[in-house]
């Protein structure tokens, strides 16, 4: 058997748009087959339909050679294929060890006939996953609480404890550290010994070329190319996702350092923040990089009023406010596009047009009744300058891909014409065409004089685009590096706090 998987002619349209056209996918055992292409381009749709989560118009899929018909995601797992979704969508208020045996729940029979769910075995199982992949995690913990990196570790958890043959990985490692990448790569290399397919899809070139073995590109739902990973480059990958070259992966241009425009002093927020204190210019891009669990999201998030402080004085423009809430954040002219645009970002039930308006009704209103005119003008206008693909600014919102979804969440802000905006891993799971539109949009924010924050745990990213990075350790600065000073070994020495502070 020299094909685990074969996906022959695969042929998909959505409303009469084609979206996957007669695109073929072979994947041998012990195999990482990595699945590259822009947002839109297809990936997605197309390891949905192996999972059986739509159904393809025509084509064929062979597993070990036969040909079957996957009728869901309960039929694809039996079948031996299993999926690390890209978009999170745990049940939150269950906990971690139900999440992970969701729909295989573990039972217990009691007085003889009774059967209940065993949560003390599942429990049990799940720390045994946890510490065989070196995660700290209570199995106890309720989904809710959890951070974006501890859902996604979960998410690989559960996959990975189906012991499939096939296993689906959809930007895996888009909301966690290189610390946890590293433990998720030690069971990539397990798999592989064990006989197990991989298709990994992420936008991450280091990743790829680290792991993969083969590499498969679509663009515009059709098959760019295909070669083993070893004759391959970073600069005919992006050739082949775009279908042109992009000359600089990071495009940043020195912009003019202007005045204070956002100062914090001695900022508390319980174990999570702890006296933080810094300044903010205008024109300057600081970048904010630790480990998860270092207190980044938690710093903005209290300087945003989602968590209000407990401690601590925060200046606008040498004006001391009050932030207990987002909207008294707005009312500053600070903006936050946060890490988890689906929870957070976006209303998913209404169309593109309606989440771009979303923080400036007052400002679309007369007499407290949207102005419809200037509500469309406005999409249209974000539509246009930020290359949203879209077919209509009605669309629904989740008819977008994620990239396109995410520029819908900085098109809403941006409407709101902020002073200051943080931007909470801006480019999770998105491609590079999409990344580079971003940092072009975040160095030309700059040069108007906007005051910048970027958390990355991507460090090439943050070294990239930043002038000035703070580096957090346990809820703390333990570091800060000008850009003639950065490194990721410097970033790493502090994020673990092995560089001390630098005063």
């Amino acid at each position: 058997m020299e094909y685990i998987l074969e996906m022959k002619d695969i042929c998909k349209s959505f409303s009469g748009v084609k979206v996957l056209d007669r695109v073929s996918l072979s994947v041998k055992p012990g195999e990482v087959h990595a699945l590259m292409g822009e947002n839109g381009a297809g990936k997605s749709t197309l390891m949905k339909i192996l999972m059986g989560i739509y159904k393809m118009d025509s084509g064929s899929i062979l597993i070990g050679g036969e040909a079957v018909t996957v009728s869901g995601p309960k039929d694809a797992i039996s079948k031996g294929i299993s999926m690390i979704h890209q978009e999170l969508n745990p049940v939150l208020d269950m906990e971690v060890a139900e999440n992970i045996f969701i729909g295989r729940e573990r039972v217990k029979t009691v007085a003889g006939k009774l059967k209940l769910v065993d949560k003390a075995s599942m429990r049990e199982e799940t720390e045994e996953l946890f510490r065989d992949m070196n995660i700290s995690i209570n199995p106890k913990a309720v989904m809710r609480y959890l951070s974006v990196a501890e859902t996604q570790l979960v998410e690989i958890v559960k996959a990975i404890s189906l012991k499939s043959k096939i296993v689906i990985m959809d930007e895996p490692t888009s909301a966690i550290t290189e610390k946890e990448v590293l433990v998720l790569f030690e069971q990539i290399k397990r798999l592989k010994e064990q006989g197990v397919a991989i298709i990994y899809i992420s936008h991450k070139m280091d990743e790829i070329f680290k792991i993969a073995d083969q590499i498969t590109v679509l663009r515009d739902g059709a098959l760019a190319g295909s070669g083993a990973a070893a004759e391959l480059d970073g600069d005919k990958l992006i050739s082949m996702m775009v279908g042109r070259e992009i000359k600089q992966v990071y495009p940043k241009e020195a912009t003019e350092i202007l005045d204070v425009v956002l100062e914090v002093q001695e900022l508390n927020r319980g174990k999570k923040v702890k006296d933080v204190s810094f300044r903010l210019h205008g024109g300057e891009v600081l970048g904010i990089a630790g480990l998860v669990g270092s207190g980044r999201s938690e710093l903005v998030e209290t300087i945003f009023g989602i968590r209000p402080a407990t401690s601590g004085k925060i200046f606008v423009k040498g004006q001391a406010v009050t932030i207990r809430h987002p909207k008294e954040a707005i009312a500053h002219k600070i903006a936050m596009i946060t890490e988890d645009r689906k929870q957070t970002g976006l209303n998913l039930k209404t169309s593109v047009e309606q989440n771009i308006s979303l923080v400036s009704i007052k400002k679309l209103s007369r007499a407290g009744i949207i102005d419809k005119g200037q509500e469309s003008e406005a999409a249209d206008r974000y539509i246009k300058s930020l290359n949203i693909k879209t077919h209509s600014r009605k669309a629904p919102i989740i008819s977008l891909s994620g990239g396109n979804q995410q520029k819908v969440v900085l098109a809403k802000w941006l409407l709101s014409e902020p002073d200051i905006i943080i931007f909470d891993e801006p480019t999770r799971g998105i491609d590079v065409g999409a990344k580079r539109d971003i940092y072009l949009l975040i160095g030309e924010l700059a040069k108007q004089g906007k005051g910048i924050i970027v958390i990355s745990s991507e460090m090439p990213e943050v070294m990239g685009i930043s002038d000035r990075i703070l580096v957090m350790s346990e809820g703390a600065v333990a570091g800060e590096l000008n850009r003639d000073e950065f490194s990721q070994e410097a970033i790493m020495n502090y994020a673990s706090a092995r560089g001390g502070k630098k005063s």
